[in-house]
């Protein structure tokens, strides 16, 4: 590097550095600007030193708005932004040595141009995306581009429903999988795997609409056009989609009139063979407060969960991310990881980033020591992990009675209510499906389970005694 290109990169970072310091928080400004390093400036380029991919992430993230108007201040209005990585290799007795990554500046799928019925007027119809009045009416598929297939890793756990999402991808509508309804617990992907089959379905066939939207959304959606008597515009704004995507359905529960509107999109879309895509965290059989009609819908096509992701699954999703980032982990840090956070993707990762920034922000190499210190409460929690064997011996212990009865027929009072206590309490502490609740306490259907926790509920309501009980067990689970 010669000393003019030196003098100025060193020029332009430092005047891009006085205008980010006047428009951010001292405490942030040391923390994320002060340890970076101009490169070169190449015409309009301007290459900037961090310590880690981790930190460069951070910057995308969090600044990359104030870096693009700093630097366009001082190259114009095509400056562009390049970070070379020093990757620290010393815990594997290597050299230092740098990547280069651009910024990335990514844009989101563009919003698409539809055609509206002929009997509404484009102009008037609500879309309830934007603010009303707009003359044309632009669908924004709502798609996060970072949740793709590339970065979604297959395994036993999540095996159904990633192939089932292929195939939609290449023939929306056109599989027996319609609806595709996915299910799992917090964190195993499912947010991610529709994001990635609406990307995919962008890709394969740009002329389809596809829209990706929460319930809570959908729920406030409709409350809004209710009350500005918009029904209707709602209604036929969503019959238009080719794929659309629901997250959370669950989130209907007890919503009489929204699950109302819901049938009637449902319906049309199903008939005119668009895909319905849904997501939940329980299977359509465990859904309360659901119309019967609704829940019969959700099983007309494909039901796959996603479960925890096996020890191999963990650890090529440690690898995957390591390998995109540009950093390599000691092999034994690495099995340490995937041995002890087993509970879901979004743990694993999480732990990953704490990881990274411990070392990055502290100086430190990436040890086992290290790991095994940043990661000590998590794997505590994920140790502690409370299981359906462990809550009948709690309840049976508190009510004086034997494991053997209440896993057997007896409708004697005292066992129904031990056994309904541990169903209800199996329900709130582990993430078993109704189903597997019953099967392990008692062999009964899940419609006992579900029974049993409707009790429960309404004595913790109305009995003073009953209520004690509950609060006495719920310490001893927890202990």
């Amino acid at each position: 590097m010669n000393n003019i290109t030196t003098i100025t990169a060193n020029a332009v970072w430092d005047k891009c550095l006085s205008f980010i310091k006047d428009n951010i928080a001292e405490d942030a400004f040391n923390t994320w600007f002060i340890p970076i390093r101009p490169g070169k400036l190449n015409n309009n380029v301007l290459t900037i030193q961090v310590p880690s991919k981790f930190f460069y992430e951070w910057l995308e993230e969090h600044y990359i708005k104030i870096l693009k108007s700093a630097l366009q201040k001082q190259l114009g209005p095509d400056a562009k932004l390049v970070y070379s990585i020093l990757m620290d290799q010393k815990s594997q007795g290597r050299e230092p040595f740098t990547v280069r990554i651009p910024s990335s500046n990514k844009e989101k799928p563009k919003p698409q141009e539809v055609d509206t019925p002929i009997n509404l007027q484009a102009g008037k119809m609500m879309n309830p995306f934007v603010i009303p009045g707009l003359q044309k009416l632009k669908i924004d598929s709502q798609l996060n581009h970072n949740y793709t297939f590339n970065n979604f890793i297959e395994g036993e756990s999540n095996r159904l429903a990633r192939a089932a999402g292929r195939a939609i991808a290449k023939r929306p509508g056109g599989t027996s999988f319609n609806p595709l309804f996915i299910y799992g617990g917090v964190g195993l992907g499912k947010t991610h795997l529709v994001h990635a089959i609406g990307l995919e379905v962008k890709e394969i066939h740009p002329e389809k609409t596809v829209l990706y939207v929460s319930t809570e959304k959908f729920t406030q959606q409709f409350i809004e056009a209710v009350k500005n008597n918009n029904q209707n515009d709602f209604i036929h704004f969503y019959q238009m989609i080719d794929v659309l995507i629901m997250d959370d359905i669950q989130f209907l529960s007890g919503k009489a009139k929204t699950q109302e509107v819901f049938f009637h999109i449902f319906n049309h879309l199903h008939q005119r063979g668009n895909q319905i895509i849904l997501t939940s965290d329980k299977s359509p059989a465990e859904i309360q407060d659901m119309e019967d009609r609704l829940i019969s819908r959700f099983k007309w096509g494909l039901s796959a969960d996603l479960q925890n992701p096996d020890y191999n699954t963990r650890l090529s999703i440690l690898k995957q991310k390591l390998e995109n980032d540009g950093i390599e982990f000691p092999d034994e840090v690495m099995d340490y990881i995937a041995q002890n956070i087993d509970t879901n993707v979004r743990e694993l990762e999480g732990s990953l980033n704490s990881i990274i920034a411990q070392a990055t922000l502290n100086k430190r190499e990436i040890t086992l020591d290290l790991t095994a210190r940043t990661l000590s409460k998590l794997v505590q929690t994920a140790r502690k992990e409370i299981s359906i064997d462990y809550i009948q011996k709690t309840v049976c212990e508190y009510f004086k009675v034997k494991l053997e009865d209440i896993q057997s027929k007896t409708r004697k009072r005292d066992v129904v209510q031990a056994r309904q206590l541990a169903m209800y309490f199996a329900k709130q502490y582990t993430k078993a499906s109704l189903a597997s609740i019953g099967t392990q306490i008692g062999k009964r259907d899940h419609a006992t389970v579900l029974h049993a926790c409707k009790t429960v509920k309404n004595l913790q309501e109305t009995d003073k005694t009953f209520r004690g009980y509950i609060e006495d067990i719920s310490r001893k689970i927890a202990d």
